[in-house]
């Protein structure tokens, strides 16, 4: 049950398997906090022996080293998964971030996942052990599943799935920033996203399809431009 207290796993590589195989899976996602676009998860197996020495989380590379890390992984892997949560599913009334995540996770991981693969998850809530629960209830495969927060950083199979999420992430910001024209990062903090958002609101009256409605960022921007147009007329 979701009640119990918080958990975390700080051991994954203590796990056994069958002898049979030297595969792991990893999975990440990319593009949770932003207020601009979707959400990505990516998920990859391989043995890690065949990654790069230099995979790690994806915040900690170039964005142009992860491009090109992630072109060697989708080389070297033996299944290499993405799955999108796009801004219509975020802003979906019925859900919330967290469960999304697990969502993500599990959307991701479900088309390599194979009874008895070693997987390991970044844990995407403050409780890891629910957050391995809430995942493995979403497999139908019988996973050696563990979740661990900074899983990205720690272990290379997830630090590939960051690449992967964080590579795909970014192509769609680029396409976006080719419909909308420069919009930054995405990112809340971003004064260039922030900048976006209310010229857009100016010149188009409402937020850009790409805006997540139920971002406090984007509420913000549309109250302060209700409130603006309310003083054109004091």
């Amino acid at each position: 049950m979701d009640e119990q207290a918080p958990g975390e796993r700080t051991c994954l590589d203590d796990w056994t398997d069958d002898g049979k195989s030297d595969l792991r899976a990893g999975v990440d996602e990319a593009g949770k906090g932003p207020v601009l676009g979707s959400m990505f998860a990516a998920c990859v197996v391989a043995d890690p022996a065949d990654l790069p020495d230099d995979v790690d989380d994806s915040k900690d590379l170039s964005a142009e080293r992860r491009e090109e890390l992630a072109t060697v992984i989708r080389d070297r892997a033996h299944a290499v998964a993405v799955s999108e949560i796009p801004v219509a599913r975020i802003d979906d009334t019925e859900t919330d971030m967290n469960t999304l995540t697990v969502v993500a996770h599990a959307e991701a991981l479900e088309p390599v996942a194979s009874d008895g693969l070693a997987t390991y998850l970044d844990a995407g809530d403050t409780n890891a052990v629910r957050f391995e629960r809430r995942v493995a209830d979403r497999i139908e495969a019988d996973l050696d599943l563990r979740a661990e927060h900074g899983a990205d950083a720690a272990y290379p199979i997830v630090g590939a799935a960051s690449i992967i999420a964080k590579v795909e992430r970014d192509a769609h910001v680029a396409e976006l920033a080719a419909e909308y024209g420069d919009l930054g990062s995405g990112y809340p903090g971003d004064s260039t996203t922030r900048d976006f958002l209310e010229d857009y609101i100016a010149e188009h009256g409402e937020l850009p399809a790409c805006a997540r409605e139920s971002w406090q960022t984007s509420r913000d921007v549309r109250n302060a431009a209700g409130q603006a147009a309310l003083d054109d007329f004091d």
